[in-house]
């Protein structure tokens, strides 16, 4: 394998090769990866598609690259073509040229393809459950590419993982989620390679399980001197580590350049409409919530001219039929759009709009109390909160093959009311007790001590809507077996689903589908519906918007905001991220180790923070103003914080 050299890369340097084309190359040299006019067309139920439509890219050695995008935009495919791991089964037809160190993913002979995949490629995937064995133990996982149990420690030891010797032993299961990442990356580390293809690696992890992971990317690369294609659809995390950009839409590049260049100055209106629509902790609380526009239902019309016409408030009667050729707006900063830049600076952002709020009676409910063990006498609030837990402790026992039997103290001794009508947003890093805090209060788990008592119905909308979907139902059967205890006979069925689905967006053809048909934030949205067309005492939501890319998360949030409003229902919301809590919460409960260590209203938690794990969690936050990977020494140092815990 060429060496390579672990340095930040240089800025971005044109190519003279075309006028028309952006060449991606940032350094003289060969580079890493190298595609050129990449087209990608795949088959699902006898319909072609193209995915990718004239892709150019090149990735040099030791250079972090930012593939930035919604759902569905094209980044996993490109990165499925550089792996040559297209799915078979989807017929994938391909055109153009890529290279990946000297050799043709797609075109090479399969014993090409392996050996790249096994010297010159590492991969870490979005979710580690599903890419690690869950029946093999870590260490036999990794010494199965390494060969040598000695060479496994060392590449724990490498990506920070504390007491490697131990881990090896380890099933998947038994390691926190930002451990099952570092494993990841060790496997991927194995052998050196020239090119690491992270693949939305943060999507589910807490904000500083996301900062230890970032600042180990940038250490790898610094270390081993492999470049990086980091693929994400959140700009702010992409600015955390990125030395360049790429935006793609509907597989085109739409803007290309310099991390610095493309955030401070977005000259592309879809790159500044997922700015725009990016929550942080300034977004204004009051008002919807700036999204991009959704997609028309018109396919065809998005192959013809630019593909972001349908949705662009700049588009004119030539964006619909000429696709726009990419052009170079300062040097190393590309984009494709008839539009003057000036324009796209002085743009809009354009907002989605929620239902009116209106009053609506929620039937009463019996209450129902989960008890176990002896009850804590505490002062109650004016009125009976729909949710009232005294002193809750869960403990879970598990064991690690033949090993001891190992007790985990999920919840310590919680009290907490949520007033009827409220809206509490619960934080805190991954393991922490907040789902299982939310499973409590729906009657999914059990307390081993104290009292949860629930006044009235509770729903509860989970973070990965597709699973929670019966997947063989259509959306139609989903909905009237929710509403089949209230016998509103067939007319009066139709039309409360009717009045749900036009509540929240959806079109009546959704109801013929099946959940494996629909987007990921129709099946959230179809999720939502289920749990309010018997509206509920109480909606519990646990992370219903992490997988989500920003426009999607924005437009649930809003929808949650207003079936609040129209319902008068309390919303419990559980998320790892202090954007959201902000805005979905009128007070925050921050957990850290099965425990409430603070709580109050909203403004005050976030702007004077009493404890050091609020303080965490807001010092990890990541902003769209690139700062540069974090040293070692401070990653380090939050790893160690946060495994201790």
């Amino acid at each position: 394998m060429a060496e390579v050299t672990a340095r930040r890369a240089a800025p971005t340097k044109v190519a003279a090769a075309s006028a028309t084309e952006p060449s991606t190359e940032p350094s003289a040299g060969r580079p890493v990866a190298r595609v050129r006019g990449l087209t990608v067309a795949l088959t699902r139920g006898g319909v072609t598609s193209p995915v990718l439509r004239g892709v150019d890219l090149d990735i040099a050695p030791g250079e972090i690259v930012g593939l930035v995008g919604e759902s569905g935009s094209g980044k996993s495919v490109l990165a499925l073509t550089l792996m040559g791991l297209l799915p078979a089964a989807a017929r994938p037809r391909v055109g153009g040229e890529v290279e990946v160190a000297g050799t043709d993913p797609v075109r090479g002979t399969p014993a090409q393809r392996r050996r790249l995949r096994r010297e010159h490629l590492g991969v870490i995937f979005q979710d580690p459950m599903t890419s690690l064995n869950p029946t093999m133990r870590v260490g036999r996982q990794i010494t199965e590419v390494t060969g040598d149990a000695g060479e496994a420690v060392r590449l724990l030891t490498a990506v920070g993982v504390p007491e490697p010797v131990r881990r090896l032993r380890a099933f998947p299961h038994e390691l926190s989620g930002g451990l099952r990442q570092r494993v990841m990356a060790a496997i991927a580390l194995t052998g050196r390679p020239a090119l690491v293809i992270a693949d939305e690696p943060t999507t589910a992890l807490d904000v500083t399980v996301q900062a230890q992971l970032l600042a180990l990317l940038a250490e790898l690369r610094d270390e081993f001197g492999c470049a990086v294609l980091f693929i994400t659809h959140d700009l702010a995390v992409a600015a955390q580590i990125t030395d360049r950009i790429v935006v793609l839409y509907q597989g085109r590049v739409a803007e290309a350049g310099p991390t610095r260049d493309v955030l401070a100055d977005a000259v592309h209106p879809y790159t500044a409409g997922l700015l725009g629509s990016r929550l942080d902790l300034d977004t204004p609380r009051s008002g919807a919530l700036r999204t991009l526009p959704p997609e028309p239902g018109d396919v065809a019309a998005r192959l013809v001219g630019c593909a972001y016409h349908t949705r662009c408030p700049l588009a004119v009667d030539r964006c619909a039929v000429e696709q726009p050729p990419a052009q170079e707006h300062r040097p190393g900063h590309w984009r494709a759009c008839w539009r003057p830049a000036s324009d796209v600076a002085a743009a809009p952002a354009p907002a989605t709009t929620v239902p009116a709020p209106r009053a609506e009676a929620v039937p009463a409910v019996p209450a129902v109390a989960v008890a176990a063990g002896p009850t804590t006498a505490v002062s109650a609030p004016a009125g009976p909160p729909v949710v009232e837990i005294r002193g809750l402790h869960c403990r879970f026992t598990t064991r690690g093959g033949r090993g001891p039997k190992h007790v985990v103290h999920a919840v310590r001794g919680v009290d907490l009311d949520v007033a009827a009508g409220e809206a509490l947003a619960i934080v805190g890093e991954s393991g922490s007790g907040k789902s299982t805090l939310l499973r409590v209060i729906a009657g999914l788990t059990q307390p081993s001590d104290g009292r949860a008592v629930l006044r009235g119905e509770a729903q509860m909308v989970f973070q990965d809507a597709g699973s929670s979907l019966t997947p063989w139902l259509t959306v139609g059967s989903l909905l009237r077996e929710r509403l089949r205890p209230l016998r509103l006979g067939r007319a009066g069925t139709a039309a409360r689903i009717a009045e749900t689905m036009d509540l929240l967006g959806l079109p009546p053809a959704v109801l013929g589908a099946r959940p494996a048909e629909l987007s990921g934030g129709q099946r959230q949205r179809i999720c939502l519906a289920r749990a309010v067309l018997v509206p509920p005492a109480v909606l519990l939501c646990d992370e219903p918007t992490s997988a989500l890319d920003a426009s999607l998360a924005a437009s649930v949030l809003d929808l949650i905001r207003g079936l609040r409003a129209r319902f008068g229902m309390a919303v419990v919301f559980v998320t790892h991220d202090l954007a959201v809590a902000r805005l979905m919460g009128e007070r925050i409960a921050v957990v850290a180790g099965g425990e409430i260590v603070e709580i109050g209203d909203t403004d005050t938690v976030l702007t004077t923070p009493s404890h050091e794990r609020t303080r965490a969690l807001l010092a990890a936050v990541p902003r769209l103003t690139p700062a540069g990977a974090p040293s070692g020494e401070s990653a380090r140092f939050r790893l160690d914080a946060g495994e201790r815990a």
